[in-house]
């Protein structure tokens, strides 16, 4: 077992003031601000796209800045200040674009939420970073948008004014009586997103202008991403994916970003063929849709693409084979990463069984390391290449803390500036990265911990088999069970069988996978409860499996 040295060293300001010298010198970090950048790019090129949605709606450069402008200016004359919090809370439309920029440029943090949030966790977030105000649209679909922005202000201990905004006008519903809320203090601030985390509240991640341009810059190198090379982006804004390779990215490259605020596969991909997009990055979820989607253009499926990211939620191997067949013009990549930064990918020239079966390499920057996971290990006990343990990471990409818990991030580092992810990995001789799992997903039965992984990879191959998760179920004398919860084909295709855990066991088998990783119990379910980026969550979905066997049991 190796320890690096370097571990043993405490992360002493002078070693973080080194660090951040060697992004400066290594071009990470330049310290220009997303809107200085912008503002070049329109003066060069304000006659190109800029920014289209699925509604049809556009804007160039130079109208993208106008609008911008009037943002900020309604912003400013609200009484919101330079290093105010403003949250957008609005689907993937042209206007988010438009927040966004606006509340750059008037000197404000943004702060982006999913649509997906529910009232009591959006009142938290505002006051956890003492918001001043809110961007959305009255409704999106069957979402009352407006209502929920509302109640979280009407509710919320401070004053948090909420900007409604239509094609034609803005209007602010506002909670008087209330003291004004203080404005982070936090030194290089510049954008807060709020993790989509599967078990309690969401964190509060910081993030500066130099870690964000450093994921765009080198997103940018590695995927050789120009001016003109559209990105299509149909994974929510509000989401960190949507985010920083989505809004951020195509605002640092001055390339126009192509938005789809529903997602549907269909129309998904006649957006791509016809806005020529090359890039995106999504969930596993809108992969397994268009690899089902028929097609029957002349041009192969998704053809103008060169490079699709699939994160958020575990892929498959399978739907990676699938989707290398389907999409031939396609470069398909699993994509690692966290809200908290810290991004590895496949590149050109990546042997396909380590495309399929690994999260490719780093972004240059990234360190990672591997530590032993056990309770009782040494502090920070570095594992050798081979071998799974947790993840961990810094980097010029890596946040800078979360807001209003800094007892958490302090308790998440290592003595040397190593971020805990949480994940179990290993990286191999050549620095490619396999995910095993969560630590906290890992399923502890008769004293053994199994991850549920290597079983999810090989039941989502079953051809009876939609999806599946894989859980521990209580139980007295072995602690926990192995249980899979399925969606069956027969959801989408109604002469498909429903597998029975007979059926399912014996697949295992025939994969290869041992006797212990077969699962004791099954469950058939139409949906999973999920994150905005497409994880299930797990917890959620133990709870709800647990409370459906115990009113059974009562039943009986």
């Amino acid at each position: 077992m190796t320890v690096n040295n370097n571990q043993k060293r405490n992360n002493h300001p002078a070693e973080i003031m080194q660090r951040e010298d060697d992004y400066r010198q290594q071009g990470w970090w330049s310290g220009e601000r997303l809107q200085e950048r912008y503002a070049k790019t329109v003066l060069e090129r304000g006659a190109d796209l800029a920014v289209v949605d699925n509604r049809g709606k556009s804007l160039t450069h130079s109208e993208l800045w106008t609008a911008s402008g009037k943002m900020a200016d309604a912003l400013s004359q609200q009484g919101v200040r330079k290093g105010d919090v403003v949250i957008i809370f609005m689907p993937n439309q042209v206007e988010w674009q438009v927040s966004l920029l606006g509340i750059l440029r008037m000197g404000g943090i943004p702060a982006n939420l999913p649509t997906r949030i529910d009232v009591d966790n959006f009142r938290y977030v505002t006051e956890l970073t003492g918001s001043r105000a809110i961007i959305t649209i009255e409704r999106h679909g069957s979402t009352p948008t407006g209502d929920i922005a509302r109640s979280a202000a009407e509710h919320c201990e401070h004053q948090l004014d909420v900007l409604l905004i239509d094609e034609n006008a803005q209007n602010w519903a506002v909670f008087l009586d209330k003291p004004f809320p203080s404005a982070p203090d936090v030194s290089g601030l510049d954008h807060i997103m709020f993790t989509s985390s599967t078990t309690g509240r969401p964190k509060a991640v910081m993030h500066s202008a130099d870690t964000l341009a450093a994921l765009n810059i080198t997103f940018t190198e590695r995927f050789s991403l120009g001016p003109h090379d559209s990105i299509f982006m149909a994974s929510p804004l509000g989401h960190s994916v949507g985010t920083i390779h989505g809004a951020r990215l195509s605002l640092f490259n001055g390339a126009p970003l192509v938005l789809q605020d529903v997602w549907n596969a269909n129309e998904a991909l006649k957006m791509i063929t016809d806005y020529n997009c090359v890039f995106t990055a999504a969930a596993t979820p809108f992969l397994k849709d268009l690899v089902e989607t028929e097609w029957k253009e002349g041009e192969p499926k998704l053809s103008p693409m060169r490079w699709f990211l699939c994160g958020g939620a575990q892929v498959p191997p399978d739907l990676m084979l699938k989707a290398k067949e389907q999409f031939p013009n396609t470069f398909v990549t699993l994509l690692w990463g966290m809200t908290e930064g810290g991004l590895t990918t496949a590149i050109r020239g990546t042997p396909p069984e380590k495309t399929i079966n690994t999260a490719g390499i780093g972004l240059p920057g990234l360190e990672m390391r591997i530590l032993n996971p056990e309770p009782e290990a040494t502090l920070a006990e570095a594992l050798p290449c081979g071998e799974v343990g947790e993840l961990t990471i810094r980097g010029p990409g890596v946040f800078i803390g979360y807001y209003g818990q800094e007892d958490l991030y302090k308790s998440l580092l290592t003595e040397d500036g190593y971020f805990r992810t949480g994940d179990l990995a290993m990286l191999d001789h050549e620095g490619y990265l396999r995910i095993t799992g969560r630590l906290k997903d890992l399923i502890i039965r008769g004293g053994v911990n199994i991850s549920p992984v290597p079983i999810e990879d090989a039941l989502a191959a079953h051809p009876e088999v939609s999806a599946v998760a894989v859980i521990g179920f209580p139980d007295e004398r072995m602690g926990e069970l192995l249980c899979a919860v399925i969606i069956p084909e027969r959801m989408s295709v109604p002469q498909a069988e429903i597998p029975t855990l007979e059926n399912l066991n014996a697949f295992l088998r025939e994969q290869g996978l041992p006797k212990y990783h077969c699962p004791e119990l099954l469950r058939i379910v139409e949906k999973f409860p999920s994150t905005p980026a497409g994880k299930i969550r797990k917890a959620v979905l133990r709870e709800q499996i647990i409370k459906v066997a115990v009113q059974e049991n009562r039943d009986l």
